[in-house]
């Protein structure tokens, strides 16, 4: 059996999991738990079918598996394992049938999403095809690069954790918080930072594979290209959500880049002085 057939194995046992615990509980978050976890699986089958030796495949390996341990422990702080659903598919479910709910669950939340979480790792399959390339230092460079991402992604988490963690402490107080959204340190030059960096870091993965296959000609990079995809529907859909609840939130989106850094000057009027460091 070829990795790539054992990884889609794993795959379907995955989905097939993932939609039964959705149909028996109710809930639609079962992929969103499996996200930080399946991709590690992933990519460690490649890595042990180059026998835990091959230079490249080990590197990548270990750089997902810090991806998804940073990953799983901030979703598990926020509640994600013990029952709380993401609050978009119930504002899904409210505007759709009770039959069209399912069919979006079943071929977009539990087959596109982890066909796509196959897909963002397999530039792993590309380093695995050319194995025999030796590390080289632009290998280095890139990772270097990811961990980077990674650092500035979990800055991004804590500061709206301790944003998140003031306002709870401000209700908690009998005071209603004058700043209803995160809008300093990272996210003072993009409203989604940490959005940004989780993109980055599966693009530097595949320019990891690419430098084993000598060429960024590979077809690999669909996972990426369609995670981006992704991710700007998701961004779209959030931030209409956030608009509804929190009117404001329009001069924070005309004052700052909306998921790519850069530099902005937020409105006096928004600009919050709890802390977000």
């Amino acid at each position: 059996m070829t990795p790539l057939l054992l990884v889609v194995f794993i795959a379907g046992g995955v989905c097939a999991f993932a939609w039964i615990a959705s149909l028996l509980s109710g809930d639609t978050s079962w992929v969103d738990r499996s996200w930080s976890i399946v991709p590690v699986i992933y990519v460690w089958v490649f890595a042990a079918y180059g026998h835990l030796v091959n230079a490249r495949l080990d590197l990548m390996a270990s750089l997902v598996t810090i991806w998804g341990v940073r990953l799983t422990f901030n979703f598990a702080r926020r509640g994600g394992y013990t029952g709380l659903e993401d609050y978009r598919w119930p504002v899904l479910r409210a505007s759709m049938s009770k039959w069209r709910f399912q069919l979006f669950n079943f071929f977009f939340i539990v087959l596109y999403q982890n066909f796509l979480l196959v897909l963002i790792v397999l530039p792993v399959l590309t380093a695995y095809q050319h194995r025999a390339t030796p590390l080289r230092p632009l290998d280095v460079l890139l990772s270097a690069a990811f961990l980077a991402c990674t650092l500035a992604e979990t800055v991004a988490d804590q500061q709206q954790w301790n944003f998140q963690q003031w306002k709870v402490a401000e209700a908690k107080a009998g005071r209603v918080p004058a700043i209803r959204f995160v809008q300093t340190g990272l996210f003072r030059y993009s409203r989604h930072p940490n959005y940004f960096y989780e993109q980055a870091q599966w693009w530097i993965l595949f320019f990891v594979g690419a430098v084993a296959a000598g060429s960024v000609l590979e077809w690999t990079v669909l996972g990426a290209l369609l995670l981006t995809l992704l991710f700007l529907g998701s961004t779209s859909f959030t931030e209409r959500l956030t608009l509804e609840r929190y009117p404001e939130y329009a001069l924070y989106q005309k004052s700052t880049s909306a998921i790519i850094p850069w530099t902005t000057q937020a409105p006096r009027s928004i600009v919050q002085t709890a802390p977000s460091d």
